[in-house]
């Protein structure tokens, strides 16, 4: 299945789920997103596996439902920046892990 089509599928759960009721800005999305990424650093830290993989979907099933909600193609932008990476040098910016 292609992203596209599982980031629709995404979208139009979170829609009949109530997610999409009001109005929602970019911010807090972001901050949903963000959430997420907490959770998995906690169950990172305490060692729970299950629920690191769990919240790692739940971090990918969120950006799916923005940028389908927002009119993002997730699919195309993932590719098109995955291309830019492909010719960025070994850890550009000088960036360390």
């Amino acid at each position: 299945m292609e992203m596209k089509t599982i980031a629709a599928l995404v979208h139009d759960n979170a829609v009949k789920r109530g997610w999409w009721e009001d109005t929602r800005s970019v911010e807090e999305l972001l901050c949903l997103v963000h959430s997420d990424i907490l959770e998995a650093l906690w169950a990172f830290w305490n060692h729970d596996d299950d629920n690191f993989k769990e919240a790692l979907a739940d971090i990918v099933i969120r950006v799916f439902d923005m940028a389908e909600g927002l009119g993002i193609n997730i699919e195309d932008a993932v590719k098109s920046k995955h291309s830019v990476n492909i010719d960025r040098p070994y850890r550009h910016g000088g960036k360390v892990c």
